[in-house]
């Protein structure tokens, strides 16, 4: 049973997907759902990570998967809200270069650890 919940809010210009719990491998495939489910051609994905507070290597490779899917169709992948856990995998990685935006604005939207 997958601990994650998502909340998907739409409008013209972007869809927010709030990712609350684990993103691992039995919770991807519900994150993949619904995020292909609000895809569009042109369209802009925003994953509000502030409920996620694990991710693991399933994560990541969903993340940069539909990364891929949204440039392929003229959208873009935008990541808010990333606590410590994810973001050591991003960064660890090498993988925030990709998925979080330019300049130091990427670094302040990490939230308190202790939170």
């Amino acid at each position: 049973m997958s601990n994650l919940n998502l909340t998907t809010l739409k409008d013209s210009q972007c869809t927010v997907i709030t990712v609350a719990g684990d993103l691992d491998l039995t919770s991807c495939p519900a994150l993949e759902d619904a995020a292909c489910r609000a895809m569009d051609d042109g369209s802009s994905l925003r994953l509000d990570m502030s409920g996620v507070t694990f991710m693991d290597s399933s994560g990541l490779n969903l993340l940069l998967i539909l990364r891929g899917r949204l440039m392929d169709g003229g959208g873009r992948l935008e990541l808010t809200g990333v606590r410590e856990a994810p973001m050591r995998v991003l960064t660890m990685t090498g993988a925030d270069a990709l998925l979080l935006p330019a300049g130091a604005g990427a670094r302040r939207q990490v939230l308190d650890p202790t939170t």
